[in-house]
């Protein structure tokens, strides 16, 4: 393989998968789980009983379903893992009510999505959250964990990487390593940012204004 080659694809691992990698590995549970956007399974080494459920037909899914109407018995499964999918789903609140519906009580759910983020996976692409928003979308939950992917700077860096993944410059396709090396260059800087604010005068402290996403542990009560 090519010496840039190399170099591009070592530049082009995506920054938001360090945290995401280690929220998930924290969480690993051995009880059934309905891992749904199962796609390749990415995580189902932390989840040995597993059942993966997808939207689509492929290699290892065992439930082909919608996550906005699950075709899963209630009160069935002991973790509920939705990476990287509640931003895709036209109704987010039917599938954190379905999600509620198949725990146990007691039972987690695991889920990480989108902040500030491109759009990905086009067409369908409807939504970001907030950690305001949700807290509402699971209200019913009892939220243990709900943590920043990235800082505000780290997030610039996760964006400008983007740039060099879903862009094309006007000349040659290796100048697009340039975004990819910037965002190895600002990504170090979050400490020039000592506190952060939820408003432009600056009056109510904030944490966590620009990550580029959430990773939530939630529970649901018995």
């Amino acid at each position: 393989m090519p010496i840039f080659r190399r170099f591009r694809q070592a530049l082009s691992a995506k920054l938001t998968r360090v945290t995401l990698d280690q929220f998930i590995a924290r969480h690993a549970h051995g009880g059934l789980t309905l891992d749904i956007g199962a796609q390749t399974g990415p995580y189902a080494a932390h989840f040995p009983n597993r059942v993966a459920l997808d939207i689509h037909t492929r290699a290892g899914i065992q439930i082909v379903s919608d996550a906005q109407q699950l075709g899963v018995r209630d009160a069935s499964v002991d973790v509920v893992l939705c990476t990287e999918v509640l931003e895709h789903i036209p109704e987010p609140q039917r599938a954190i009510d379905e999600m509620f519906r198949v725990l146990r009580p007691g039972g987690m759910l695991v889920l990480t999505t989108r902040f500030l983020f491109p759009i990905h996976d086009a067409p369908h692409d409807y939504f970001r959250f907030t950690k305001y928003g949700l807290r509402h979308l699971l209200r019913a939950f009892e939220i243990e964990a709900l943590e920043e992917e990235t800082t505000s700077v780290g997030t610039l860096a996760v964006l400008v990487q983007r740039l060099g993944l879903q862009t094309e410059p006007p000349a040659s396709r290796a100048f697009s390593a340039i975004w990819l090396v910037l965002a190895r260059l600002i990504r170090p800087w979050s400490f020039l940012v000592a506190r952060e604010f939820g408003d432009s005068r600056r009056l109510r402290p904030e944490r966590g204004i620009m990550t580029s996403g959430y990773h939530v542990c939630a529970r649901k009560p018995c």
